[in-house]
């Protein structure tokens, strides 16, 4: 595409609305110019950030978008204020953004072919995921899968949102079975990354397409490049994390300018027509059976639920860790190294044991306890060939038919540019992909932290236990407190606000069993909080080696469907209008 370039004007000039200012080069450009050149500079090539709307009209024959909807959900889960009430916030968003949220979906044409497209805003909140992001995006999964369609997205999002706490982050769990289920059915997947794309939408569906195809100059990764010198004061390359520096790492498939993205889906979504994948055949329908095992109750602890006790609990090193309930709560246990790829990642350990006089299969964060245990263990904090070893694990346990135990005590993935040319984010996403299908059993016990896409990636499963003195969260209560609060000093303010701890989770139907510690908590009797561990264990992993293959499937995606109070909701498309766009979503 050519452009006349306009005329320069110093950037300090005081324009009009027909002027734009480039946020990269500075200059004053002429809006109906810039408009013609779909919102590239042509002074520097900067691409400027365009809404859910301008994406779907750019790449959707014109007149053939229908855009899907469905009720509203839960607006509000945690009565989260900061500063700020996110009522209020989601309001003003709404009104800025001209969106109901950051997220648009529908079924459309692109060069002809009837695809399912979605694109993110990052207008609405950052373009942030919640439980309505989620479940919209695994909506139209499930549409392209109904349909067999393939699926196209636009993402440009700074991550979970904090306001949605645990909610928002199992999201990430949520779109990335409904991925997984859309591979299964041998469907195309295409996701275009655009400028930001970070977090936990970079940590699910946003790397799980069949096709990554990166946006010239987008930025994209999973933690951003502030956070990543704020925790480990590293120099980064000045391209770090542009879609340019992933292309150069392996980690997508095309970088394209914005005027080539509609041609290049074009021809893939063309040359992927000529084979369409035949219709699988349905079971029948799946109901849940009544619970038989014995389920872990809390014990009175005479100590208040506190939700910033609970974290300070939760993070003492003499806490036992993944090897010390290994050596306590399981009867045999033989280590397995490596990734096959690259390393072995001393922060996952992983390998064979017995639980009760049952083989299985044990993944687990480890920290360490000493000041040179947690230094060489990198405080629990995974690179991706630590996930990458916990998806060689899974695979062997699902080839094997053995049940898969997950120990998880992280901060949270490891921020660093290693990590991040090695594809973090996409070790994260494919771990929870993995393991949201896997067709095996899946127990995880939350023993101390668990920190945002980093923790997640092993709580995916079919049953999640959490000892009373651990949490879950989508951020650390010192990082939410930094953005929100902007101050880290009001992080206990913070803590209580996202209501980290064991209750909310089992109230919100997140955990299934909550394992009470022995007084003074698991670092007070560690022999004691193993014993009580390995006998939840026992009888949930026995009552679900009961199931067949489909149900554990099918109960383990309703579990995760029904994470933050959805339950099955009608879709409804509405009718195509002029110019690729389409109706304001309602819910």
């Amino acid at each position: 595409m050519t452009a006349t370039t306009p005329a320069r004007r110093p950037a300090t000039a005081s324009g009009t609305a027909d002027w734009v200012s480039c946020p990269s080069c500075g200059w004053l450009l002429y809006r109906k110019r810039l408009e013609r050149n779909l919102s590239v500079c042509p002074e520097c090539d900067h691409h400027l950030r365009l809404g859910a709307r301008a994406r779907i009209a750019m790449l959707a024959d014109p007149g053939t978008f229908a855009e899907q909807t469905c009720p509203p959900g839960p607006p509000d889960p945690l009565s989260f204020a900061d500063l700020r009430g996110y009522a209020d916030r989601l309001l003003e968003a709404a009104a800025r953004s001209g969106e109901s949220e950051a997220v648009v979906a529908g079924t459309a044409r692109i060069g002809g072919t009837e695809v399912v497209l979605a694109a993110m805003d990052f207008g609405f909140l950052g373009g942030s995921m919640g439980i309505e992001v989620g479940r919209r995006v695994s909506a139209a999964a499930d549409l392209a899968v109904e349909r067999r369609l393939p699926l196209v997205t636009v993402c440009a999002s700074g991550g979970a949102r904090m306001q949605e706490g645990v909610f928002s982050l199992f999201q990430m769990a949520r779109v990335s079975q409904a991925f997984a289920q859309l591979r299964e059915s041998g469907l195309l997947s295409v996701c275009v990354l655009t400028d930001p794309t970070y977090g936990g939408v970079s940590a699910s569906f946003a790397t799980l397409a069949t096709v990554l195809v990166g946006e010239r100059g987008a930025h994209v990764g999973f933690a951003g490049p502030r956070v990543v010198q704020e925790t480990i004061r590293a120099e980064l390359p000045s391209d770090f994390q542009t879609a340019e520096f992933l292309m150069a790492h392996g980690l997508v498939d095309r970088v394209e300018g914005r005027a080539e993205l509609r041609p290049l889906l074009s021809r893939l979504l063309s040359l992927h027509a000529r084979r369409v994948p035949p219709r699988p055949v349905a079971g029948p329908p799946v109901t849940a059976p009544a619970r038989t095992g014995p389920v872990a109750a809390p014990e009175p602890s005479g100590r208040d639920a506190d939700s910033w006790d609970v974290v300070q609990r939760a993070r003492v090193a003499g806490r036992p860790t993944t090897l010390d309930y290994l050596a306590t709560a399981f009867d045999d246990f033989v280590e397995l190294h490596g990734d096959r790829l690259y390393a072995d990642d001393p922060a996952v350990v992983g390998g064979v044991a017995s639980l009760g006089g049952r083989p299985v299969v044990v993944v687990g964060h480890e920290k360490g306890h000493s000041v040179r245990e947690r230094v060489s263990r990198n405080f629990g904090m995974p690179h991706p060939e630590g996930y990458r070893k916990a998806m060689r694990l899974m695979a062997h346990a699902e080839s094997a038919g053995l049940p898969v135990v997950t120990l998880v005590d992280t901060p949270g993935a490891h921020p660093g540019p290693g990590a991040e040319e090695r594809g973090q984010s996409h070790a994260i996403a494919e771990t929870i992909m993995r393991s949201s299908r896997l067709r095996v059993p899946v127990v995880a016990v939350l023993t101390g932290e668990g920190g945002s896409g980093g923790a997640l990636a092993l709580c995916t499963s079919d049953r999640l236990l959490v000892l009373e003195n651990a949490y879950l969260s989508v951020i650390s209560p010192e990082g939410c407190a930094a953005i929100l609060w902007r101050t880290a000093s009001a992080a206990p303010t913070a803590a209580r606000a996202m209501r980290l701890g064991a209750p909310h989770l089992l109230a919100a139907g997140i955990a299934t069993s909550l394992v009470s510690e022995p007084a003074g908590g698991a670092h007070a009797d560690p022999a004691d909080a193993a014993r009580r561990v390995r006998e939840a264990l026992v009888a949930e992993v026995d009552e679900l080696c009961r199931l067949d293959v489909a149900t554990l499937l099918a109960l383990r995606t309703r579990r995760l469907s029904r994470i933050g109070g959805d339950e099955a909701r009608p879709l409804r498309v509405l009718a195509p209008v002029p110019d690729g766009g389409g109706d304001r979503a309602t819910g």
